[in-house]
């Protein structure tokens, strides 16, 4: 067998398994393993929501500013017909329910 004059005859245990080359091409699989590995959880870590979530989180948060001003004024409007007072209850609780949703709407939109 004649050997090109420009490579060099390959040595017999050269990719065999535990020489400096294979060592080195297994260093060069696992630092790009590693690399993969870290652009993987990188991309997890910076998901941006899509815009179906994001219209499902204003809802919700319309919702629990919603519910306990609408409770409220139920509640204030029956106080107000119990006690002959025109709208002095209703508007108190209107207005306690709102600041009781805004608060849980804060609390929701501060949470890890």
């Amino acid at each position: 067998m004649t050997v090109p004059a420009d490579r060099d005859p390959p040595d017999a245990g050269d990719d065999a398994p535990g020489s400096p080359r294979a060592r080195a091409q297994d260093a060069r699989m696992a630092a790009a393993a590693d690399r993969q590995a870290a652009r993987e959880r990188a991309a997890k870590a910076d998901h941006e929501a899509g815009i179906g979530t994001r219209l499902g989180q204003i809802g919700v948060l319309g919702w629990m500013i919603v519910t306990p001003m609408l409770l409220g004024l139920l509640l204030g409007r029956w106080l107000d017909r119990l006690a002959s007072s025109g709208i002095t209850f209703a508007a108190a609780l209107l207005l306690l329910g709102a600041a009781l949703g805004l608060w849980s709407a804060w609390k929701w939109m501060q949470r890890p």
